[in-house]
């Protein structure tokens, strides 16, 4: 039996829009002004804000570490900030190892209580056509690229890898390294011109950890709107915050960042994971996501 949210206050980055939503099973069958169904269950939402559920990025995540020691990892950076999902990678040193990397990461995380992607760390000299042949094999989501040297941005025959991506076009994301770091800005603007010059998928601003990914970052990978959304069709994993006078103007990052005290409850896939200081730990119910098409909706 499904069940109606109404009066629900809707914060999507920076608007909030109070409309009404027809849960059915697991995903959101009906996003409207009022909604009018005797039949089901409605939960009024009025005194809550409600976001979807976050995406983060993660690369410290102990992957060999006791399941304790997980547990409480993911618990205190994932469940208790409302997120549902997280974006990982692996390094990968030679074209060889990608799948059994992939694979590795995988089995490493068959604990996870939320859903994940696992993308690739490479160097530049990595970023062949037959690399990236591999990665859209093996339905990678994005593929981060350490940037060493900006003169090696050059040397990279970027007709042939535009062309390898095709149709596929999973994101090149930039990583500087630290001893570009005194300069990122020069870097970043360099590494803008040749995403931009080349026509290549590409985020042109490195992705933030323990930060939710924004909507255009999401599309680009894939997730979006499937998830950290609450469109018509998406999943049902959303949070609720406490209503306040202090928070109405705020967005999704100031509300991730500084109002965690007023998160009371989380939804995972229909099903509450979190609600006031109690956090369910499911492990296994979160699932590895393989993309079918990053930038598949038009934002």
């Amino acid at each position: 039996m499904g069940y109606i949210i109404e009066n629900a206050n809707i914060l999507k980055e920076t608007k909030l829009t109070k409309l009404s939503l027809l849960i059915e099973e697991d995903h959101i069958a009906a996003k409207k002004e009022r909604i009018h169904h005797k039949k089901y269950i409605k939960m009024n939402a009025e005194s809550y804000i409600m976001t979807p559920s976050f995406v983060l990025l993660d690369t410290r995540i102990p992957l060999n570490a006791s399941f304790q020691e997980f547990r409480k990892y993911m618990v205190e950076n994932f469940l208790l900030k409302g997120c549902t999902t997280l974006l990982t990678y692996s390094s990968i040193t030679y074209e060889s190892e990608l799948t059994e990397k992939i694979k590795e990461t995988k089995t490493a995380l068959i604990s996870s209580p939320i859903d994940f992607l696992i993308g690739v760390k490479i160097s530049l000299r990595l970023l062949t056509p037959s690399f990236i042949r591999k990665c859209k094999k093996e339905r990678i989501p994005a593929i981060f690229i350490d940037v060493e040297d900006l003169e090696e941005l050059t040397n990279i025959p970027w007709g042939w890898i535009r062309e390898a991506l095709f149709p596929y076009n999973c994101p090149l994301v930039p990583i500087i390294s630290n001893h570009l770091k005194k300069d990122a800005k020069r870097a970043l603007s360099k590494w803008k011109d040749t995403m931009e010059n080349e026509k290549i998928p590409a985020i042109l601003e490195e992705m933030k950890e323990d930060q939710p990914l924004s909507v255009p970052v999401l599309n680009k990978i894939g997730l979006y709107p499937q998830k950290a959304s609450l469109l018509h069709g998406a999943e049902v994993s959303y949070n609720l915050y406490l209503k306040a006078r202090e928070i109405i103007n705020v967005d999704e990052v100031e509300l991730f960042h500084y109002h965690s005290d007023r998160l009371l409850v989380t939804v995972n896939k229909g099903k509450v994971v979190r609600a006031g200081e109690e956090v369910l730990f499911k492990p296994g119910y979160g699932e590895y996501v393989r993309v079918r098409t990053p930038s598949y909706f038009a934002l």
